[in-house]
């Protein structure tokens, strides 16, 4: 059995206890930094500043925190000075929702707002009565005079209209017709609203009415009806007349109507058809027509009553006759002629008689009396808003029956069912026939389709997946460049720079086994070994030894680990 010399073993032990093996000191880190090529070195100095550029901006996002809305509806003028003021301020800020709204940190908002208040910020696009206070009473004539007193009005609106929650900007324009007394047919006010309402947000009628009553009162000689007002999309919020003629309130009237019959009739018939077995619909014809009439009746007195004098008038007139003296001389014949007088009422007293020596005298007298008629007068206004004729349509479906059997199927309704559920829907609606009521009842059977069940949205079209995705994706894209600036840039220059692994010592591999007839060479001593070779021609032998007689290698391993073979 081939094994190895105790000669040849204490020799080599002896050469490596005298002749260690010098290894040179490895250079330091600045030196291996030093010795990188250029190109390495750009590499490692991008990928650093790559890496410290997210991490500072990863710092101030999570410094940053909530923000919350500061001002909300400014103008391009405003919006610019506020911006300015908080820079000047050293805030963070954010613009969103169109540039007319501007956000601050949570926790500074209220302090912001009391110092952009006392600065006078934000001034606001719209100029009210205060804008009267600067003009100049010299130079002004009185249009320019009218023009600012308009322009004053419409500022005010603008105010009160946008204090409501639902409007976040208005504009109201006046048209002031010139009012001279010349004219015979004075020009009428009118007026226009555009409205910007918050997203999500909108008016309803009460709402939309209360704007038209509030600038119809602001304005003298406005009337609601020259009022209109529009969304910033150009619908018109409050139509003054449709295809029939009517404004909005007669069609809600008209539209309460018809769905409160409607309602009465389902309350009737879903207890007996069963809820989903019936249709039904309700047209109204209503008159909103105003019709004023007057009436004046006249008549004589009757009964036993007194008649009522109205007036009396009286006339009488005399023309006397030749003043020759005649008869006897003497005082009787010189006294003046007396005036006739006669009483209004009662029996006429004879004339005076003519005086001696007056002759060819004539007299008129004339009496009227009016008196008192009965007179009546009557206004008669008709109501608005009656029903003039109802009509009625109702839909029932086909009764569902079950066999012995479990089988079900839909049978029409008998003639008699139709007919009581005539007489229902009659006394439902207030049926009456003299004003030429309608009620049709129809049964058909229903034709129902199943809807098909909506497909679940996948995971990543969910609001919630969406809404994460949107506040991580700034974080998750800082976290990706700062892995791949540390992977593709650092890490492989940090490689570089690493000290090479030490050489190992000869002797100190268990697999570098040689054979009997192959003997180690002996270390020359005074040759240094200064770096270590790049091939190992010992241990390629060993290796091609043990893949060639594996039994001799282990006998080899186990005479040297076997106390016996020691000893």
């Amino acid at each position: 059995m081939p094994s190895l010399t105790d000669t040849g073993f204490m020799d080599n032990a002896a050469v490596a206890t005298a002749a260690p093996m010098l290894v040179p000191a490895q250079p330091g880190v600045v030196e291996r930094l030093a010795a990188l090529p250029a190109r390495s070195k750009m590499s490692l100095g991008a990928g650093i500043a790559a890496v410290v550029a997210v991490l500072v901006a990863l710092s101030m996002n999570l410094r940053e925190g909530e923000y919350r809305v500061l001002f909300t509806g400014l103008n391009e003028k405003d919006g610019g000075q506020v911006i300015e003021k908080l820079q000047q301020l050293g805030v963070p800020y954010r613009i969103g929702d169109g540039a007319n709204m501007i956000m601050v940190p949570a926790n500074k908002v209220y302090e912001l707002r009391m110092k952009l208040g006392a600065a006078g910020l934000p001034k606001g696009g719209e100029t009210g009565y205060d804008a009267l206070d600067k003009v100049s009473p010299f130079g002004r004539t009185q249009r320019l005079e009218s023009m600012s007193l308009q322009r004053a009005r419409e500022g005010e609106l603008v105010r009160t209209i946008t204090t409501l929650d639902s409007v976040a900007a208005a504009r109201v324009h006046l048209a002031m017709p010139n009012q001279n007394g010349f004219f015979r047919e004075q020009e009428k006010a009118s007026a226009s609203v555009v409205l910007t309402l918050h997203p999500g947000r909108t008016l309803d009628r009460a709402q939309i009415a209360g704007i038209v009553h509030l600038v119809s009162r602001s304005v003298p000689d406005l009337k609601p009806s020259e009022v209109s007002v529009i969304d910033s999309t150009g619908a018109l919020l409050n139509p003054q007349e449709n295809a029939s003629g009517l404004d909005s309130v007669q069609l809600d009237y008209r539209r309460n109507i018809e769905q409160t019959a409607v309602q009465r009739v389902l309350e009737l018939l879903e207890p007996v058809v069963g809820r989903g077995n019936l249709r039904a619909t309700v047209t109204a014809d209503v008159d909103f027509s105003q019709v004023e009439s007057t009436a004046e009746e006249y008549r004589p007195n009757s009964g036993s009553a007194p008649a009522t004098i109205r007036a009396t008038r009286s006339q009488e007139s005399s023309e006397p006759g030749s003043t020759t003296p005649s008869g006897v001389p003497g005082a009787q014949s010189n006294q003046p002629q007396a005036t006739p007088a006669a009483p209004i009422t009662g029996p006429a007293a004879p004339l005076q008689a003519a005086q001696a020596g007056a002759t060819g005298g004539s007299g008129r007298r004339e009496a009227e009396t009016r008196y008192e008629v009965d007179k009546t007068v009557r206004v008669t206004r008709g109501a608005t808003g009656t029903v003039r004729r109802l009509h009625a349509a109702v839909v029932v479906n086909h009764r569902t029956v079950t066999d012995p059997k479990g089988k079900t199927s839909t049978v029409p309704l008998s003639p008699d069912e139709i007919e009581k559920l005539t007489a229902l829907v009659q006394q439902g609606i207030g049926f009456d026939a003299e004003r030429g009521d309608k009620v049709q009842v129809v049964n058909a059977p229903f034709h129902t389709e199943t809807p098909a069940p909506e497909a679940e949205l996948p995971l990543w079209e969910q609001p919630w997946a969406q809404d994460l995705l949107r506040s991580g994706a700034t974080p998750a894209a800082l976290v990706l460049v700062a892995l791949i600036a540390l992977f593709g840039f650092v890490r492989p220059a940090l490689k570089a720079v690493a000290p090479p692994p030490p050489a190992p010592a000869p002797g100190a591999q268990l697999d570098a086994v040689v054979a009997d007839e192959e003997t180690l060479p002996v270390v020359e001593p005074e040759v240094p070994q200064l770096e270590a070779p790049v091939t190992n021609d010992k241990l390629e032998a060993a290796r091609r030894l043990a893949k060639e007689n594996p039994a001799a290698v282990a006998n080899i391993m186990r005479s040297w680990v076997s106390p016996e073979a020691s000893a």
